[in-house]
């Protein structure tokens, strides 16, 4: 099943699990096999990902593994979701937060939130959203960052009254694949960041949103 088939329409639910944890010790278990399939990614990339690496760092046996997931895509699945819930999370706070008085502030509130899940997150440098996974795409064509640009366009239209219309929400894909792809960067041979990358993206996606919005 296509990844964002997996995400509802604000790209917050989970990935499908053979059992939904409904305890406290099983959404605690679950997290530490995420936790453990984050750091695994981290240090050695998605491809190479396994349910017994899985296991083996979360200390739980491979049942407990395939309790909640049928095989390692479905790990890859849950945690890529986990990690644009993240994101998503986060973008709406920065668009909301009062103390971004202009659409151009709500935007680079937003750029800093990738900024930090590229520092916090164990395995978003490689995974993020998902659309690196070797799915077939959504029948509709979108991709973890087109729903990420709709969410951005609407949020900033509806509390600063800015254009929302299909030229509106290219411009947004366009910055956020710019912004993705910059931060991408900046992070490939830095653990900090590069600065120099990230006011380079901090002032194209400005750049490409201005020409639409200003």
């Amino acid at each position: 099943m296509p990844l964002m088939e997996l995400i509802d329409g604000k790209l917050g639910a989970s990935a499908p699990l053979r059992n939904e944890p409904v305890q406290a010790r099983s959404t605690a278990r679950l997290t530490a096999l995420l936790d453990a399939a984050a750091a695994a990614i981290d240090e050695l990339g998605y491809e190479r990902l396994t349910t017994a690496m899985v296991a083996e760092r979360a200390g739980a046996s491979i049942g407990t593994v395939y309790r909640y997931f049928p095989d390692r895509i479905a790990v890859l699945q849950a945690l890529a979701t986990r990690n644009l819930d993240y994101v998503v999370r986060g973008i709406e706070r920065a668009i909301g937060d009062r103390r971004a008085t202009t659409w151009r502030e709500a935007v680079l509130g937003s750029f800093d939130v990738y900024v930090g899940a590229f520092r916090s997150q164990r395995g978003f440098a490689s995974l993020r959203g998902g659309d690196v996974l070797d799915l077939r795409p959504a029948s509709d064509g979108a991709t973890a960052n087109s729903h990420i640009a709709d969410i951005m366009m609407n949020g900033i239209a509806a509390r600063f009254g800015t254009e929302a219309s299909p030229r509106a929400r290219f411009a947004f894909e366009n910055a956020v694949e710019v912004q993705d792809a910059l931060i991408a960067r900046a992070f490939a041979r830095s653990a900090k960041g590069d600065p120099a990358f990230l006011e380079s993206g901090r002032a194209l996606v400005l750049s490409i949103l201005s020409e639409r919005l200003a």
